[in-house]
C-alpha cells in the first residue's frame, strides 16, 4: 500500500513532498470544478434550446397550419353540425390557438427551468469557499528547540517511533 504520492506507507515525507502533493491535489480540484461548471452550463443551454424550439414550433404551427387546418376543420364542423360557416371558421381558429398556447406553455416551463439552473453559480461559490478556507489556513507554530536537543536527534526519535 502506498500514499497518494506513491511513497511507501510509514515513511516520513518531506515538507516539499507534502507541498507538491497538496499543490497537485488542489490543481486537480480546480480542474474538476471547472469541468463541473461546464457540464452544468451545458445542461442549462440544453434546457434553453428546448424552450426556444418549443416556442419556434408553436409559432410555425400557428402560421403554417392556419389556412389548411381552418378550412378543413371549418368545413368538417359545418358538415357535422350544420352551423353557419363563419362560426365553424371561428371554432377551427380557436382550436389552433389552443394548440399553439399549449406549446407556448411547454416553452415557458422549460424557460423557467433553464433560468433556475444555477450550475455555474454553485461551482463559483464552491471555489470561493475553497479559496477562503485555504487563505485562512495558517501553519502551526513550531515549539522552540531546547538547547540540548538538536534537530537531528528529534528527527531520529520521530523515525524510530513511527
Amino acid at each position: 500500500m502506498s500514499a497518494p504520492d506513491a511513497s511507501p506507507v510509514g515513511t516520513e515525507r518531506s515538507i516539499g513532498q507534502l507541498f507538491a502533493s497538496a499543490t497537485t491535489e488542489l490543481s486537480a480540484l480546480v480542474h474538476d470544478e471547472i469541468a463541473l461548471a461546464k457540464a452544468q452550463l451545458r445542461q442549462d443551454v440544453k434546457k434553453g434550446a428546448i424552450s426556444g424550439g418549443a416556442f419556434s414550433l408553436a409559432g410555425a404551427i400557428l402560421v403554417f397550419s392556419l389556412p389548411m387546418l381552418n378550412f378543413a376543420l371549418a368545413y368538417g364542423i359545418r358538415t357535422w353540425s350544420g352551423w353557419n360557416l363563419g362560426v365553424c371558421f371561428l371554432l377551427s381558429f380557436a382550436a389552433n390557438v389552443l394548440l399553439a398556447g399549449l406549446l407556448a406553455l411547454i416553452g415557458v416551463v422549460f424557460a423557467k427551468k433553464a433560468k433556475k439552473g444555477r450550475g455555474p453559480q454553485k461551482v463559483a461559490a464552491s471555489v470561493k469557499q475553497s479559496a477562503g478556507v485555504l487563505q485562512n489556513a495558517k501553519p502551526h507554530p513550531r515549539p522552540e528547540l531546547a538547547a540540548d536537543r538538536s534537530p537531528e536527534a528529534i528527527e531520529a526519535v520521530a523515525r524510530s517511533s513511527s
